[in-house]
């Protein structure tokens, strides 16, 4: 994978846990990571770029040196397990609250429509945590874009810095990229415009060059999710168009890969499979599957040709042993959701490994 060597083709997919109310990741964090290094890729949770990224609570980022410190423990427990792990950049664009942003400033978006039937995670009405419905966003002056662009870049250094092998631009499900990306989301009318093709994938390209530029290709990477819903994110008549259009410009520059989100288990529609092979002709790199992964439809796919890894998202939370099971038809634990977000290490690093629940 454009020099990374990965011991298998099983991804773990990013999840957020809401583990680190400080925002830095922590011991208990590397241990998570730690028991699921058995994945040929890990993908963090996301890791907000900035303060203004921020959408949820209790997430780690990665525009600090104490973040990166806390970041570098993770890393450091992944490599001595032979794991390979990108940091998974992340800015929510309007999918925030007030709650969520410094001195309760509104979020920032390409626009400034509010994502209807959207929640966040902040402070609720009695300042205690929980879901709140998104607050008005207020759409960046083209200066302030660059400031974002700027931001990825830092971020990625601080993630290299952190000993990360590479970054993941977080461009699907809604957040900010893809709310450049979305015709019916983006109505500016300068140089990012949704209006024209290149004016809505303008912000995505600039910000994996500066990535680029900051990283290399080789340790450049992007999630998206063509044809999702989450958000409010609705669909459009060139969604193929677009996507095809952006596979091109990130073949053009080479990068680690691309990482796509199949929104059907969120009840989107799904990636057509004959898109997924247009993509596939279109994009000479590696190309990554979430969303709905099953062992059957992850070994269909890699047999056709269609992707390269297949990447599990849910599955990993309460199988750190995934890849043990999977290669040796065990069966899977089913995690309890109601411990997904939050709390400590009860639901997260206390799911054991097939062969320690057997001795149990």
């Amino acid at each position: 994978m454009r020099g990374h060597t990965l011991s298998n083709r099983i991804a773990m997919a990013p999840m957020t846990r809401s583990r680190n109310p400080d925002g830095i990741a922590n011991d208990l964090t590397a241990q998570y990571y730690r028991q699921r290094a058995g994945a040929g890729l890990i993908v963090t949770e996301g890791t907000p770029i900035s303060p203004s990224a921020e959408g949820f609570l209790f997430i780690p980022g990665i525009y600090t040196s104490q973040q990166v410190a806390g970041w570098r423990r993770v890393t450091e427990a992944v490599h001595e397990e032979g794991g390979t792990i990108f940091a998974q950049l992340w800015h929510v664009g309007r999918v925030s609250h007030v709650s969520n942003q410094r001195g309760g400033i509104a979020p920032v978006s390409s626009t400034a429509q509010i994502a209807r039937n959207s929640q966040a995670w902040g402070l609720t009405a009695d300042g205690t945590p929980g879901a709140v419905d998104v607050s008005q966003p207020r759409a960046l002056s083209i200066e302030e874009v660059g400031g974002v662009i700027a931001d990825f870049a830092k971020a990625a250094r601080n993630s290299i810095d952190a000993g990360f092998d590479g970054v993941e631009l977080h461009g699907a499900n809604g957040y900010l990229i893809e709310q450049f990306l979305n015709p019916l989301v983006n109505d500016r009318t300068d140089a990012y415009r949704g209006d024209t093709l290149e004016g809505r994938v303008r912000f995505l390209v600039e910000a994996v060059d500066a990535v680029i530029e900051s990283i290399g290709p080789e340790r450049t990477a992007i999630r998206l999710s063509p044809y999702g819903g989450l958000f409010d994110m609705g669909q459009y008549p060139e969604i193929e168009e677009t996507y095809l259009h952006i596979a091109d410009e990130l073949s053009k520059r080479n990068i680690a890969y691309v990482h796509f989100m199949d929104q059907r288990s969120r009840g989107s529609s799904p990636i057509p499979a004959g898109f997924l092979a247009k993509f596939r002709a279109r994009f000479r790199g590696t190309l990554v599957l979430a969303g709905g992964m099953t062992r059957e439809l992850a070994e269909r796919y890699i047999a056709e040709g269609l992707i390269d890894i297949a990447a599990f998202g849910e599955p990993f939370i309460a199988n750190p042993d995934l890849v043990e099971r999977l290669r040796n038809d065990w069966p899977l634990v089913t995690p309890d959701r109601e411990l997904s977000y939050g709390g400590g290490a009860r639901g997260y690093t206390d799911y054991p490994t097939y062969e320690d629940a057997k001795v149990a």
